[in-house]
């Protein structure tokens, strides 16, 4: 890893999503403190992201290689220590660099939220990884930074104020502004389009611990909320939260592979919360009603053309206004099994489609380049992989804000 020319190369900084993690890195690090590249297929395109970014004097280099290329894909992962990945659908584009990486011990991250690709990519080169000693870790954007880091943060103060790790986790999204790019979109659309033509894809996307190391674990969760449901608790109505089939199942995970340190019995599970009264099952039941028409739309291909003309384009976002960044408030409802609560929430400062998640992305790949992590080679998690250095870098670096309510 010493022989590296770079720390972290952006791959797919062309993109929507890209341009934004090429951004924060010129924005945060100067050249001594972090040496960087971008990369993509087109070297004008290139050009056009140090515009962006205000790279006046093209102080950051730009490499070329292509998704279908294995052999530029080698030459590139052999330059870094770190990969970002933005080239989603991941598989459509991104198995090759998965391998690429696995082989040659750099180590990746990415903003994938396509269970069956990530299980195929565990299967395949976990043993690769490890004997090379990259660290690859999925899903380090809004998909499922939030989620992972906030259930992690959650246990820390539960250990540290009740002794003990909470029997059981709730997170409930309050409130949220903000779009969601054409890659994610794609990438949705193509996991429907999988699960369509294959049964074995249909039954991992229900399996709840489909993520986990072994997928025949029997834990106590079932499947995701999919109707408007009442909170006790948050004395609110609460619909279903469209990411939760794959931020339920990186948090699974990460308890899996921190040696069950939630608890083997461990539940956790993901809603949006809408408000009181009847105005509040109003919305539950809108926005449940949106998502289930959205699953059957999206069933046929003329379903999923015509959803396309109403949703931004693979490589394309939502319309950006400085003046009104976009933010986020989760909250986290913990208990302990003998009924002890521990309530925390998370504050996210820029829009979860782009602006955070480009945060988040970016700090993923400093922290596996420039901290010391004790983890090994393999496919990790945000929380198992990252841990500490990662919570410290999300407040300082990516505007996140982790505090204990009550």
């Amino acid at each position: 890893m010493s022989k590296k020319t770079y720390d972290v190369v952006v791959w797919g900084a062309t993109g929507f999503t890209g341009k934004w993690v090429a951004k924060h890195l010129f924005d945060s690090y100067s050249a001594t403190e972090l040496t960087w590249a971008i990369a993509g297929r087109n070297a004008d395109k290139l050009n056009d992201v140090r515009d962006f970014i205000g790279d006046e004097n093209s102080e950051v280099d730009g490499m070329i290689a292509d998704s279908n290329d294995e052999a530029s894909l080698q030459e590139l992962v052999q330059s870094t220590r770190v990969i970002i990945s933005t080239v989603g659908p991941y598989a459509y584009y991104g198995s090759l660099l998965v391998k690429a990486c696995a082989e040659h011990g750099t180590h990746y991250v990415d903003l994938s939220g396509e269970v069956p690709w990530m299980r195929e990519m565990i299967d395949a080169h976990q043993e690769s990884a490890k004997k090379s000693g990259a660290k690859i870790v999925h899903s380090c954007g809004f998909d499922s930074v939030p989620s992972d880091m906030g259930t992690y943060f959650t246990q820390q103060q539960a250990q540290k104020k009740l002794g003990k790790s909470l029997n059981s986790v709730r997170y409930q999204l309050l409130k949220a502004k903000g779009g969601i790019s054409g890659g994610t979109i794609a990438s949705m659309m193509n996991i429907v389009e999988l699960a369509i033509k294959d049964k074995s894809i249909r039954r991992l996307l229900a399996n709840p611990y489909a993520l986990n190391p072994d997928t025949a674990f029997n834990g106590p969760d079932s499947g995701d909320q999919m109707s408007a449901k009442y909170s006790k608790v948050l004395d609110k109505w609460t619909a279903p939260f469209l990411m939760a089939g794959i931020n339920t199942r990186i948090v699974r995970r990460s308890n899996a592979l921190m040696d069950f340190s939630y608890g083997e019995d461990f539940r956790y599970s993901e809603v949006m919360a809408t408000d009181k009264g009847a105005s509040g099952y109003a919305a539950a039941k809108v926005i449940s009603g949106g998502i289930k028409t959205i699953m059957l739309t999206s069933l046929t291909g003329v379903g999923r053309k015509f959803l396309g003309l109403f949703l931004p384009d693979q490589g394309k976002g939502p319309k950006v206004d400085p003046e009104k960044p976009g933010f986020y408030h989760i909250q986290f409802n913990g208990e302990t099994a003998d009924g002890q609560m521990l309530v925390t929430k998370l504050l996210g400062d820029g829009d979860p489609g782009y602006g955070s998640t480009s945060k988040m992305l970016a700090e993923s790949a400093v922290c596996l380049a420039l901290d010391t992590l004790t983890t090994e080679g393999g496919f990790w998690t945000p929380a198992s992989a990252l841990g500490d250095a990662y919570l410290a870098r999300l407040q300082d670096k990516a505007g996140l804000t982790f505090e204990v309510i009550s």
